[in-house]
């Protein structure tokens, strides 16, 4: 019988892997925290409406990419396959619209059945931030500088770069849109077949649109900053001039738009070139109008999300944290004391690992390639004087020391 394997689009984190996705959520988590930004945490399963409401029902990701079922009892339930929607929902169901603002951090995966390629799989993990409750500008400069400060944080914020636009608000949004129609219905027939079907469902995700025919259309059509009106203008430039002050860099990008009705205003993505086709790694905007489509009030908000997996590439291999202590047992007599030993250790807080196969030279050896500080060695001779040899893997010197003194003794030199 051969053996099973993961579902296609899933992998398994074996422990190198787990500590690049451990490295991106504890620094991003830690960042945050500095922000005012509290850890939260959604179910992975909603009712469907959560996403089907907001995204629409004929949109890509509702009706092809969601993993949707019905539950024994008929409720139709759906995993996340992001988790904004998710997170307003929390915030409308545990009746927390009379006390806003409200500032959220969250990591989790998501799901989407979506054709795997690097960095993007079917089961996938993000990170993100929500600030909900304010309309300021200053709102959206801090979730761009706290995702700039995570960036840095992990020493990845060279290898992208702050893609920024302004959607504006839903009167110019409106205006654009009118343009844009009028002006794609005089090439409708040299659109590709995603753009003619967007040009009557959702004509803003053509400016999206990698196909080449569609790029050269782009070239000539209407800019959305034409059509802002004075209210949307100063909030960008409000914008604009915050990040200016605090040192973040940032390059207009008149083609970064979302297509949901309930974006406005900013939106923006860190984008790399180190990634292939996958290269935005944090995007994120204003959404002040997904609270009343979630039969909410209207709530101004604004957040970003960041891919877990792609972070954790741009990372590179992450090393294992090596062990402070290796424990030897050199004969079966000293198993018990020797284990009473490591857990002395390990209660304060050294990391002690116990190689159990083979004689005290491969159990030294292994000692060695785990990268160990330390053995401490443990015998019938040692048992006998009630003492411990300790070894210094990095020169091969040792001591000898009293049992009862190992703990406090290698918790002086590893954690002065």
């Amino acid at each position: 019988m051969d053996a099973l394997q993961p579902v296609r689009g899933t992998a398994d984190l074996m422990p190198e892997a787990k500590a690049g996705h451990n490295q991106v959520i504890g620094t991003a988590s830690q960042i945050a925290s500095h922000y005012g930004f509290h850890d939260m945490a959604t179910p992975i399963f909603e009712f469907t409406e959560v996403f089907s409401r907001p995204l629409g029902e004929s949109s890509d990701v509702v009706s092809k990419e969601t993993y949707s079922f019905e539950d024994r009892g008929g409720t139709s339930l759906t995993l996340r396959p992001e988790n904004t929607a998710a997170v307003m929902r929390a915030i409308l169901s545990n009746g927390l619209t009379q006390t806003l603002p409200q500032k959220l951090f969250y990591a989790g995966p998501m799901f989407r059945y979506e054709r795997p390629q690097k960095g993007r799989m079917r089961q996938f993990h993000q990170i993100g931030v929500e600030f909900i409750g304010s309309a300021s500008p200053v709102a959206d400069a801090e979730v761009i500088a706290c995702g700039a400060q995570i960036l840095e944080a992990l020493d990845v914020l060279s290898k992208t770069r702050l893609h920024l636009n302004s959607l504006g608000d839903t009167q110019s949004r409106s205006d654009y849109r009118e343009a844009l129609v009028a002006y794609f219905n005089r090439y409708s027939a040299d659109l590709s077949p995603d753009s003619q079907r967007r040009l009557t469902s959702n004509p803003l995700r053509i400016l999206d649109s990698k196909d080449e025919g569609d790029r050269k259309l782009l070239a000539e059509a209407p800019r959305l900053g034409d059509y802002l009106n004075d209210i949307s203008k100063s909030h960008f430039d409000q914008l604009t001039n915050l990040l200016d002050k605090a040192g973040i860099s940032w390059h207009h990008d008149p083609l970064l738009v979302r297509g949901l009705d309930y974006y406005c205003h900013s939106a923006f993505e860190f984008i790399t070139d180190a990634l292939g086709a996958q290269g935005t790694v944090m995007g994120g905007g204003r959404y002040d109008g997904l609270a009343e489509m979630l039969g909410g009030p209207h709530l101004p908000a604004v957040g970003f999300a960041a891919g877990v997996e792609r972070l954790a590439l741009l990372l590179g291999q992450q090393s294992l944290p090596a062990p402070d202590l290796a424990l030897i047992i050199a004969d079966d007599d000293a198993r018990d004391i020797g284990f009473a030993l490591a857990q002395a250790c390990r209660h304060k807080g050294l990391n002690v690992d116990m190689p159990l196969s083979g004689n005290m030279g491969k159990k030294l050896k292994r000692a060695s390639k785990m990268g160990a500080r330390f053995a401490a060695i443990i015998g019938s001779d040692e048992m006998a004087a009630g003492q411990v040899t300790l070894r210094h893997l990095s020169d091969g010197t040792q001591d000898s020391l009293a049992q009862a003194d190992l703990a406090t003794h290698l918790t002086g030199l590893c954690r002065p």
